[in-house]
């Protein structure tokens, strides 16, 4: 029987097209292609594994990846990303905001914690277990906003498996009572599942959309606004982010509960 280094050294480059050789020692995360086409417009690096299920680009030690959406993607990144253990790896994704007396569109956020509403962590960690990222980068990222002379909201975060709820009125009333920031299908995902596989792990939300009302769900139009405003600056920080730890050559102790 294989081993599960055996499979995810196989499959990390089975999936993304890259050796495992390339791969920088800080990672990048997100769902969609176009970030990977800016860093690697940014860098003028190729983009490997056009037409396989992940993408990737690799510039100053660094690899971003295109990892796809929802939360069973976020579990079989983190378990595939052990086959180069990573010194940290920064989610960069999008999220619903669900306080309109606290965020809006464009917004960042920087998740403190996320409420494992998805299940798929479950299968890592008993549900006892808080699903947090690695101190130390979420502080990197906040010292990075700051000298872009930007400001963020930190809080909670929901984590869920469903694509399509904004018409669940039921469900929207738990999310008000259980006071989330915000509301996204990987934090609580990626928070958990790395910290089983021993990679520090962090994120920064980029607010997309305001879906506890009906004018806030997101649209193709309105999500074309929101790139054109945000996502060059959602990725900038997040590079320079890591660049903080790489040319102070600092470490990111995980957490040990």
């Amino acid at each position: 029987m294989q081993s599960k280094e055996d499979i995810v050294k196989n499959w990390l480059p089975r999936y993304t097209n890259t050796p495992l050789e390339e791969f920088g020692e800080y990672i990048l995360l997100t769902n969609f292609a176009n970030y990977v086409q800016i860093f690697a417009d940014r860098y003028n690096v190729p983009i490997k594994g056009e037409g396989k299920a992940m993408q990737t680009a690799t510039a100053e030690n660094i690899t971003i990846i295109n990892f796809g959406m929802g939360s069973p993607n976020t579990a079989t990144i983190m378990d595939l990303l052990t086959a180069i253990s990573p010194k940290a790896c920064l989610f960069l994704g999008k999220c619903g905001g669900l306080r309109s007396d606290k965020n809006s569109v464009g917004d960042l956020i920087l998740p403190i914690a996320a409420v494992r509403g998805e299940g798929t962590s479950g299968d890592y960690m008993p549900p006892e277990v808080p699903a947090l990222p690695a101190f130390a980068l979420q502080k990197a990222i906040s010292t990075t906003i700051r000298d872009y002379e930007l400001d963020y909201w930190t809080g909670v975060v929901y984590t869920t498996n469903r694509r399509v709820w904004e018409h669940d009125t039921e469900f929207k009333d738990y999310l008000r009572r259980i006071r989330c920031l915000a509301i996204d299908m990987e934090t609580a995902t990626l928070f958990v599942t790395a910290f089983k596989n021993k990679i520090p792990a962090g994120a920064l939300l980029l607010v997309s959309d305001m879906p506890m009302t009906p004018d806030g769900v997101k649209t193709t139009k309105s999500d074309e606004v929101v790139t054109q405003k945000y996502v060059q600056n959602h990725i900038k920080i997040g590079i320079d982010s890591l660049n903080q730890l790489i040319n102070g050559g600092l470490t990111v102790k995980h957490l040990k509960f």
